[in-house]
């Protein structure tokens, strides 16, 4: 920051002058000003610089000198003569640093259990459990029954709901060629009934009271699922029978009927990584006489109870329950209103709220286990409540789909190819490699390697074959809360580049991990995927993770374990020790941790200091000196600098457009809408 002389005659300050940071000299009795040293190292104008864009900098008492950082010494500089003296100046610090945090996990199990369970919904006589998982509905009989597939169809299937009398669900259904539907099936499962003719995304199908009505949303289009037969969107209403559609409101998720029939509930603001406040509105059946019910601040979802009078929502991840006010007002509702009593339903997070038909209980999963709570239980003033309520510990059921993980058949062989081995820099230039299943049997020189009898050859001459590239910083398109796609374009893209490992360390968790067990069960294409999922997001959001002391970290990561995950982000998390309880919880919990500084050098350094697993995006210094190398190197932390989205200087993705006629790769625009 500028620095006026002791006398005040003079302002000291920093200016960048075309490539170069200078430190120049203003008269303030005159006004003029002139350049007192150009060589010095870069300033943080690029970055947020929010403890200044250069070091500190002082006048010493004379009037007469500066004393200024510059290459990792200090020096003194005389304003008159503009000598530079060099400051000898050494420390011998010791820094006491935590081990880090790392643990392994296995590639390729045989089997794993799908922990993306989506789109629960109850049966009304509470002894079935339908959801969405890896594509597809299942359905579970409650509580130990095994999970079995609903339909025979092979498009994806999602958001079943139930009709009243428990005998008929409706989904909506997407294929990449033909979109979207609406479909009725018996609840025992069988061959589904398409309603919708018309292309469209359509979602979240609900019965209306009489059984026969149902009400949905036709969603506009977007860049993964397209932008064609996306007109006339809005909230709808139509008949069992898939006629008499109409059209109701133009904005709104979440449909769904009042307790008569007579009107529409829906939900505004989106979900997670939506507006701050939702609000809960509705209008009759002719798109009139809007009302809004409730807003709220923070929260992802506003469930009004079947019978209008109790609404379950979520603030900040977790899952809380109070009455239903409904006087002509508009009311804020959170975890922390007064007018009405707030209870407190989930340990961790609620995900996938919905009602029993009569109002007195509420379901909910996380990751693959299934949570059912009486409200009852959460008060003191219902019939058969107890005398004290006490921190909510639901005990989940596990879903318990098990599901093996796709394996190739047979064996096949490269031969006369140029393969880049990982042994330092060798390559062999005429060489043999044979898969067996989904593991390299053999590799090395033609003459060398022999091919089995039974293996399918492939002759590759002119063609180079490498190690898979390991993204281990790739953001994948995982933000889109939706219907999955058959095919993801993103994911196409970054295969057809060479990368074979993708690492999300942020995105939408359900939708990331959905997208992750499908390629594991061998249904989509794509690099094998893992991910963070929703980031341990310190600053403002609807999704961010208020972490005051260690079980807030401890349950912050567990409703992200709970999907899968095997690291966690923790991201502009403003105070060390919120930072460090992250970490104790990961050490406890097993997971890794992936931070990233937000631009902030002390961030960085102090996360080199805690143990993280490895820190995301490049620290914005440059250089740096022996004592940030020492440091590095004892912490054994990893770093993934994504010069793409580079902190302290232009994006290296610019340098791409500059040096490279980008939009006229083949390969590129083939993957790329």
């Amino acid at each position: 920051r500028p620095q006026i002389s002791r006398d005040g005659k003079k302002l000291a300050f920093i200016k960048r002058v075309r490539t170069k940071t200078v430190l120049f000299l203003h008269d303030l009795e005159t006004g003029e000003e002139w350049p007192l040293f150009d060589k010095l190292s870069k300033d943080q104008q690029e970055a947020w610089a929010i403890f200044g864009v250069y070091p500190n900098f002082s006048w010493m008492p004379n009037n007469k000198e500066i004393v200024f950082w510059n290459d990792g010494k200090i020096h003194r500089i005389d304003v008159n003569t503009l000598a530079v003296t060099n400051i000898p100046f050494t420390v011998d610090a010791t820094v006491k640093i935590a081990e880090r945090v790392h643990f392994e996990s296995p590639v390729a199990p045989e089997s794993f259990n799908a922990k993306v369970i989506r789109h629960a919904v109850t049966s009304p006589d509470g002894k079935t459990v339908v959801f969405n998982a890896v594509g597809h509905l299942w359905s579970k009989k409650l509580p130990n029954g095994k999970p079995k597939r609903l339909t025979t169809g092979t498009d994806f299937e999602f958001e079943p709901t139930f009709s009243p009398d428990g005998a008929t669900i409706a989904f909506v259904s997407w294929n990449d060629e033909n979109l979207g539907a609406i479909h009725k099936v018996s609840a025992s499962g069988g061959v589904s009934t398409q309603l919708t003719h018309k292309k469209g995304i359509y979602r979240t199908p609900s019965f209306g009271p009489d059984g026969k009505h149902l009400t949905y949303r036709k969603e506009s289009g977007n860049n993964d699922q397209g932008r064609t037969f996306a007109k006339n969107t809005g909230i709808y209403t139509m008949k069992l029978d898939g006629t008499d559609h109409k059209w109701v409101s133009s904005e709104g998720e979440y449909p769904i009927f009042t307790k008569d029939g007579k009107r529409i509930f829906y939900q505004t603001g989106g979900t997670y990584f939506g507006n701050l406040t939702k609000a809960l509105k509705s209008v009759n059946l002719n798109g009139k006489d809007q009302r809004t019910h409730v807003k709220s601040k923070y929260a992802n979802r506003l469930v009004p109870s079947p019978d209008n009078n109790w609404i379950a929502f979520t603030n900040l991840h977790q899952a809380y329950i109070a009455p239903l006010v409904m006087n002509g007002k508009e009311l804020d509702l959170d975890n922390k209103s007064k007018y009405v009593p707030i209870a407190q339903i989930s340990k961790d997070a609620g995900i996938n709220l919905h009602w029993f038909p009569d109002s007195k209980k509420v379901m909910w999963t996380l990751g693959d286990d299934y949570f059912t709570n009486e409200i009852k239980d959460r008060y003191t003033f219902l019939p058969n409540s107890p005398d004290k309520v006490e921190k909510p510990e639901p005990k989940g059921i596990k879903i318990g789909l098990r599901l093996k993980t796709h394996k190739p058949d047979g064996r096949i062989a490269f031969t006369n190819a140029r393969i880049i081995t990982m042994e330092g820099d060798e390559v062999i230039e005429n060489g043999t490699l044979v898969i067996n299943e989904n593991k390299i049997e053999a590799i090395g020189n033609g003459v060398d390697v022999p091919i089995p009898n039974n293996a399918k050859v492939y002759d590759v001459s002119g063609k180079t074959i490498m190690p898979g590239i390991v993204d281990a910083h790739a953001h994948v398109g995982g933000f889109r809360y939706g219907l999955t796609t058959q095919k993801h374009w993103q994911l196409h893209a970054n295969l057809a580049f060479g990368v074979t490992t993708a690492h999300d360390p942020s995105a939408n968790s359900e939708s990331i991990f959905a997208m992750s067990e499908l390629i594991k069960k061998g249904d989509m294409v794509g690099p094998r995927l893992y991910s963070t999922g929703i980031i341990l997001y310190g600053a403002d959001g609807d999704f961010k993770a208020v972490i005051d002391n260690l079980e807030d970290a401890r349950s912050s990561i567990r409703r992200t374990k709970a999907y899968g995950a095997k690291s966690v982000k923790s991201y502009n998390q403003p105070r060390r020790e919120q930072r460090q309880q992250v970490m104790q919880a990961a050490r406890e919990l097993g997971i890794n941790v992936v931070p990233e500084g937000g631009s902030t050098f002390y961030h960085n350094m102090t996360m080199l200091m805690d143990g993280h697993t490895g820190l995301e995006h490049n620290i914005p210094v440059a250089p740096v000196y022996k004592d940030v190398v020492e440091l590095w190197k004892t912490s054994q932390s990893g770093y993934t600098p994504t010069l793409i989205v580079n902190y302290g200087g232009l994006n290296g993705e610019y340098w791409f457009y500059q040096k490279d006629n980008v939009w006229e790769n083949e390969k590129l625009l083939k993957y790329t809408p």
